[in-house]
């Protein structure tokens, strides 16, 4: 989860980067009174949610979430005050988007509070490559309509910001049939699995032109998170093991896994 912190004092986000420092899961990142440079990063970065200081000397916090929803509408803003202001002192426009209040002075558990609050509202999915393969969307395991469907997602996260093509596919999943049947196979496992993906309300998948790709997104990936060097233990040396077509892949970790050590 991406959050966006504002507060026009350094020591205000010192305090809170004490308090959310234990929360695991969570990329951040601040800013002091800044409008243009925040306004720069919203539009072109992803965030989840934005914790705003209602009162600072060259912003309005309120007027901040309302810039920030016209970009990006979606984002949960929690406000952050030692006012006494409640949501019912603000206007339609940023209701509905507008998760809670953290007022000053606050503790770890006002801020953990929001932190499991936001986790509640914003889907994570939760993605184990390492042994065998199972998806989880908030701590509910993912059921798919078809094996291939399934493994054909495993591929995709395995080439994660590459382009997976039909070609690809099919030389890795079906390599046994022949062309036809196989593209006739191939297309029924991505109408399974953008299926699958719109049931749950997790559409991270693009089909375009014979090629699939990930929007990534809000995925918690065990074997992303070992390639990227933030948990170098998950490996314990299997990888996808139901599929045939990860033993190159597991060499591939084994070897980043020699130099490690």
């Amino acid at each position: 989860m991406k959050l966006l912190i504002v507060d026009d004092e350094i020591s205000a986000l010192f305090v809170f980067l004490n308090e959310i420092i234990h929360e695991s899961g969570l990329e951040y990142k601040f800013f002091q009174d800044n409008e243009e440079a925040i306004l720069n990063y919203v539009t072109n970065n992803h965030i989840d949610s934005a914790f705003l200081d209602i009162r600072m000397p060259n912003i309005d916090g309120i007027s901040l979430a309302k810039k920030i929803l016209k970009i990006k509408p979606k984002t949960k803003i929690v406000f952050i005050t030692g006012l006494t202001i409640t949501i019912n002192d603000l206007d339609k426009s940023i209701k509905n988007n507008v998760v809670g209040f953290i007022y000053k002075p606050y503790s770890k558990e006002d801020v953990s509070k929001i932190i499991r609050t936001l986790s509640n509202e914003i889907k994570i999915l939760k993605v184990n490559m390492f042994d065998t393969f199972d998806c989880y969307i908030n701590n509910e395991r993912i059921l798919f309509s078809s094996s291939k469907a399934k493994e054909l997602f495993a591929l995709l996260l395995v080439y994660r910001e590459r382009g997976l093509t039909m070609y690809d596919a099919i030389s890795q999943l079906w390599p046994d049939h022949d062309l036809e049947k196989s593209k006739k196979l191939y297309r029924d496992a991505v109408w399974r699995l953008l299926k699958t993906l719109k049931e749950i309300d997790f559409e991270c998948v693009v089909s375009n032109r014979g090629e699939l790709s990930l929007i990534s997104k809000n995925i918690d990936c065990d074997y992303w998170n070992f390639l990227d060097g933030k948990d170098l233990t998950v490996f314990k040396g299997e990888f996808l093991k139901s599929y045939d077509w990860s033993i190159y892949y597991l060499s591939h970790l084994e070897k980043i896994q020699q130099t490690r050590k």
